[in-house]
């Protein structure tokens, strides 16, 4: 028969709490150190901006759709008449949405229809966060990658 004595009790506590504390360290850490940061300095400016930014590039009427063929990513960009936009300049951020670790900067190609990047992925979800610009004229969309093998 087990006696069940103080220092078997104190050691069930401290095993018990000692996991969960530990447990909840190790979240909060990894929560922590994987998150990417603000998406602005300062949302308050930022959102003076943001009704006039948005007619504009409503105004635009350009379209965007990403799909990737094994390591190719393909843009699809738009006029309102369906025309491919080709006098723009490209930029943007290809990444997981909650780590910046394998964040990529896609370098583009026109191949007279379609726009293209080659980005090796991992299988998950992806975000191409696109910036175009042609002179004045900014277009901003994030845009979702799913990659399944």
């Amino acid at each position: 028969m087990t006696v069940l004595t103080g220092r078997k009790v104190l050691g069930m506590f401290v095993l018990g709490f000692g996991t969960i504390i530990t447990v909840n360290l190790t979240l909060a850490y990894n929560a922590v150190h994987t998150f990417p940061g603000l998406e602005t300095k300062n949302s308050y400016v930022a959102s003076q901006a943001f009704d006039r930014d948005r007619a504009a590039q409503e105004a635009l009427g350009w379209t965007a759709t990403v799909s990737l063929q094994g390591t190719d990513l393909q843009l699809d960009l738009r006029d309102r008449s369906g025309a491919p936009i080709t006098d723009v300049e490209l930029g943007g951020i290809l990444g997981r949405a909650t780590n910046v670790a394998d964040d990529q900067h896609p370098v583009w190609w026109f191949d007279g229809d379609t726009w293209h990047a080659h980005a090796d992925l991992e299988p998950g979800n992806w975000d191409l966060r696109l910036v175009a610009t042609r002179g004045t004229d900014r277009f901003r969309k994030r845009l979702k990658v799913r990659v399944v093998r």
